[in-house]
């Protein structure tokens, strides 16, 4: 990482599986960096205080919120939006399971509940109601509400799993 002489501050971060040099002011936020410079949508801009987790994204496989992170503290950094994890087959599935028992309604809080649970799955391949719980702790979700998302969550883990609407 290195200042030049606009200011900014030249940082190199692998994104989605690419290099990406580019040069930001100091205090700009991860989440501005990946919506606004480098044009990728998906992760969402909410409260912008780390209290939703619309923005969340996956920095060296830990998921963070994008709001509360500076640009220039990727530098060097492995960063995973939701557009790189498309192509993964265990996302795909996970996406899979959520469409499959209605945890999508609006969208919007959709990409940050996914990578949420993707990092806790890339730690625990088979974790429990607890586990998958606290791993959406910080994860707002105003329209579907929990019930359909954990039945997801179960969904991705044992997808022979008979679909037990109680649950939850």
């Amino acid at each position: 990482m290195q200042g030049n002489e606009q200011g900014l501050v030249d940082i190199s971060i692998t994104l989605n599986g690419r290099e990406q040099k580019v040069a930001v002011p100091a205090d700009m936020s991860a989440l501005k960096l990946i919506r606004e410079v480098l044009g990728l949508k998906g992760t969402k801009e909410g409260c912008s205080i780390g209290e939703c987790g619309a923005c969340t994204i996956l920095v060296d496989r830990q998921a963070v919120n994008a709001c509360l992170v500076f640009a220039p503290q990727l530098d060097g950094k492995d960063v995973q939006t939701i557009e790189g994890l498309n192509r993964e087959p265990r996302f795909q599935a996970l996406q899979q399971a959520f469409l499959d028992r209605h945890a999508v309604q609006c969208g919007f809080c959709t990409p940050g509940l996914l990578i949420s649970v993707y990092a806790l799955l890339l730690e625990e391949p088979c974790p429990d109601r607890d586990e998958v719980i606290r791993s959406i702790a910080g994860n707002l979700c105003r329209c579907t509400g929990y019930h359909q998302i954990l039945s997801g969550v179960d969904r991705a883990i044992n997808p022979d799993a008979e679909w037990r609407p109680d649950v939850g």
